[in-house]
């Protein structure tokens, strides 16, 4: 199990590093944080976990009119135009452990993140305090980078700020002046069932991709097309019949009876209905 919110907070007491918390309904972005804590004197965050095409993972945490551009950001890391996105759903209960809408940079105390980069906008050393989550959207903290800097050196992090915005070259004389903050390790999630993709729009917010009506239009889709694939397999035979009975006799395996295999193409059917359908509750 990760660190809970109030672990969190009892480490920062701890650790004797000043913090306002504040206390608000479930917030899955920005413009709804602002509604709480927006007049409290402190400026709002945006944090984007993202990931790579290697499975090395990262969190930007940046002041929420900062722009990213994520495409130079890749480059800058040496990834490529097009070697950032967004990191899956999965990845935030796996590696971070936190639940949708809260992404924070106090999410590598967890040792599932432990080869998480973690960028920090230079614009929040600007501030006189900045909005986190405490691992949970239904809080908001208010602390100063040098509080959020003796958090992170506690737990053997050395912060890393940089200008986001910028947008040097990048070429065959001028290497990408981010390259030592790409992690050293890669983590591989295992597979899950398919899922809508959840949504981060342009100032990092996050928000669920579809509703419960138009999620199930998809599932009954999916469903249809599972159905038609292993309808396909099970009448159509193999192209290369002979190849598949050699390799059968050559490997010892039992052969299926004609009965047993339309029983257990059924039963395939059925598995995959279920858990299709299972995505809507």
């Amino acid at each position: 199990m990760g660190y809970s919110k109030d672990q969190l907070l009892a480490r920062l007491k701890e650790l004797q590093i000043d913090f306002s918390q504040y206390e608000h309904p479930v917030v899955l972005n920005v413009e709804a944080q602002a509604k709480y804590v927006g007049n409290m004197g402190g400026a709002l965050s945006k944090n984007l976990f993202l990931k790579d095409k290697k499975h090395r993972y990262y969190i930007v945490s940046a002041l929420a009119d900062t722009k990213v551009d994520m495409k130079v950001l890749s480059q800058r890391l040496g990834l490529g135009k097009g070697g950032l996105r967004m990191a899956p759903e999965e990845a935030l209960g796996e590696i971070l452990q936190v639940p949708l809408g809260c992404v924070t940079p106090f999410a590598v105390v967890n040792e599932s993140a432990s080869h998480v980069s973690l960028l920090l906008d230079k614009g929040l050393k600007t501030q006189e305090c900045c909005f986190f989550h405490p691992l949970s959207n239904d809080m908001s903290i208010s602390v100063n980078v040098q509080g959020l800097d003796k958090f992170l050196k506690s737990i053997g992090r050395d912060p890393s700020y940089i200008d986001l915005e910028a947008n040097p070259l990048v070429g065959k004389d001028q290497p990408p002046d981010l390259a030592v903050l790409v992690p050293s390790g890669s983590t591989v999630l295992p597979d899950f069932p398919e899922k809508a993709p959840s949504l981060q729009d342009s100032t990092g917010n996050v928000s669920a991709g579809n509703n419960s009506a138009s999620g199930t239009g998809i599932l009954s889709k999916r469903i249809v097309i599972y159905h038609s694939i292993l309808h396909s397999k099970a009448v159509k035979p193999s192209v290369n019949v002979q190849n598949v009975k050699k390799k059968s006799v050559d490997g010892q395996r039992p052969s299926i009876p004609s009965a047993d295999a339309g029983k257990f193409v059924e039963e395939l059917l059925d598995r995959a209905s279920a858990l299709l359908l299972s995505e809507v509750s």
